[in-house]
């Protein structure tokens, strides 16, 4: 159902509810049919239907809906006067077409329903600033939505060729040395990619395919590293549930490979613990070596960052730092529910 069908049943509705809530109270107060009285608030809502729909044509021409409403109050508060005053005129002269006489008691009575149509014009109008400001807002989480998910898709692409920069590098230093290994390399590869392009299809994958990835990378490393790479997970069973960014966790450990146990002679160790606290998901990656101020940490940290607080928001949870002399230490939080999916 478009916008516009929406507004006129619920125009028509509203003020033929109206009246004939009246007409409701008319019959019981007066225990008798008067044509002329039902006529009349017959036409009075009419006249608010269509004065409202007139009201509802300047707001718009007159860009009321982009202005702050403490701005405009002033005006709105004219224009609800003005229509007030209409509308009692409207009933005088309905009045003077079914030859009612203007006694003290009448005038009082259309003093009274000025004040009444000012009520009524400012709740219609409250309820339409309203129903306009919550559309507003919706336009502008959709048009987030799907700027985040460009930018997503953005650093999306931005893993799978470095990634594969680096994969090939270490298999074409097999090549020569290792025919074997190399081929075993390329099988390793094969599986990661063959993943890869599963996965970009998704925002979001479970945890327990981004281990495979992530062991799939490690058996390939290792072949390069041979002994100078020592690995180790503990997995909370529980973790598998919980949904993450495609490659996350592998371009953390390849970034713990690359800028720390890469660079030390003896090579290192690079540990991946995942347990489940408070409905959240922590993942806590140790890898040899030493991180100093962000220097040569690579860009899958930003990227990391970045694709969390497009997906998360402030839910979920990143930090870096040296645990010892010898250990980097990175933790990530991820919620259970999602913000922005």
């Amino acid at each position: 159902m478009n916008k516009k069908r929406i507004y006129w049943i619920f125009q028509i509705s509203g003020w033929t509810l109206y009246a004939s809530v009246n007409i409701f109270f008319m019959l019981i107060g007066q225990r008798r049919i008067i044509p002329e009285t039902i006529l009349s608030f017959i036409l009075l809502g009419v006249f608010f239907i269509s004065s409202t729909h007139l009201f509802r044509y300047f707001i718009k021409k007159w860009g009321w809906i982009r202005i702050n409403i403490l701005k405009i109050a002033p005006q709105a508060l004219a224009a609800i006067v003005l229509l007030s005053a209409a509308y009692v005129l409207f009933e005088v002269a309905l009045l003077r077409l079914f030859n009612q006489f203007f006694t003290e008691d009448v005038f009082f009575g259309l003093l009274m329903n000025l004040f009444a149509a000012m009520i009524l014009y400012t709740v219609w109008s409250m309820i339409y600033f309203l129903y306009r400001n919550i559309e507003s807002y919706n336009k502008s989480l959709k048009y987030d939505a799907v700027i985040n998910e460009i930018e997503l898709n953005k650093l999306k692409s931005q893993l799978n060729p470095h990634f594969i920069f680096n994969a090939l590098n270490s298999i074409r230093a097999l090549v020569d040395e290792n025919p074997a290994k190399a081929k075993n390399a390329i099988t390793k590869l094969s599986n990661i990619m063959r993943n890869s392009l599963i996965m970009d299809k998704n925002k979001i994958i479970s945890f327990g395919e981004e281990l495979k990835t992530v062991k799939d990378y490690l058996d390939l490393e290792t072949i390069r590293f041979e002994e100078r790479l020592k690995t180790a997970m503990n997995i909370h069973p529980a973790s598998t549930e919980f949904q993450v960014p495609p490659l996350m966790v592998q371009t953390l450990v390849e970034n713990g490979i690359k800028h720390g146990i890469s660079k030390l002679k003896n090579g290192g160790e690079i540990r991946i613990d995942a347990l489940v606290e408070d409905s959240s998901l922590i993942i806590r990656i140790r890898n040899s070596g030493r991180y100093e101020n962000g220097r040569g940490a690579g860009y899958g940290i930003s990227n990391t960052i970045q694709r969390l607080k497009l997906i998360y928001g402030p839910s979920a949870y990143f930090r870096i730092s040296n645990e010892d002399d010898n250990f980097v230490l990175t933790e990530i939080r991820i919620p259970k529910n999602l913000q922005s999916i």
